[in-house]
This record gives C-alpha cells, sequence and structure tokens, in this order.
C-alpha cells in the first residue's frame, strides 16, 4: 500500500479547496513504464472508477487504479518545496532499484 504523508495531504487538500473541488480527490496513474521503473502522473479527479482503490489521509482521497497499486507497495507521495522546486513526489524505500522508482511533481 502507499503512504501518503501529512503534508502532501494538507497541500492536497489546499489546492483541491483554492479550486473549489472540495470534494474531489487526486489521482496516481501509471504514465508509462522507463529504465528507472513505471513513470507516475498525478492528477486531480471527482470521484474513483469501479476499478479504483481509494487511499485516504486526514480527509483527503486519492484514486489509484489496481494495476498502478501493484506498482507502488512501499512507495509514499510527499510534498517538497525547497524554495526553487515544489511539488509532489512519489519515491520507494529503495531509490536503487530500477523497478521501483516513481516520482511525479507538479
Amino acid at each position: 500500500m502507499m503512504v501518503i504523508t501529512d503534508r502532501a495531504a494538507e497541500k492536497a487538500i489546499a489546492i483541491l479547496a483554492a479550486e473549489g473541488k472540495d470534494d474531489w480527490g487526486l489521482r496516481v496513474y501509471n504514465a508509462g513504464d522507463g529504465c528507472s521503473g513505471i513513470s507516475c502522473g498525478l492528477d486531480i479527479d471527482e470521484s474513483p472508477t469501479a476499478d479504483d482503490e481509494v487511499i485516504e489521509k486526514n480527509g483527503l482521497r486519492v484514486f489509484v487504479d489496481k494495476n498502478t497499486l501493484s506498482h507502488l507497495s512501499g512507495m509514499q507521495l510527499d510534498y517538497h518545496d525547497s524554495g526553487e522546486k515544489e511539488g509532489f513526489i512519489i519515491s520507494g524505500s529503495d531509490a536503487s532499484s530500477c523497478r521501483s522508482s516513481c516520482r511525479s511533481c507538479g
């Protein structure tokens, strides 16, 4: 199961509220495969599909289709703001593993 940090949940909830979409959620999806693992996309979505798992954290709902979810075991969705760069990132505990690295910033 993918872990969602408090910081990611708080930032996502703030973004959704600013867009007037308080009852929407985030969608994590497989945007393709590469040499460093799957490439994940991150978007907002109104509701889950029949094929989605819903992960909840502090009032945030994250929708992930079951195929993508199988690649996200042990991964973490976080939010980073280092001044120059800011965005969401999905990372794993073993960043050196070619197939377990999945990141999305936005």
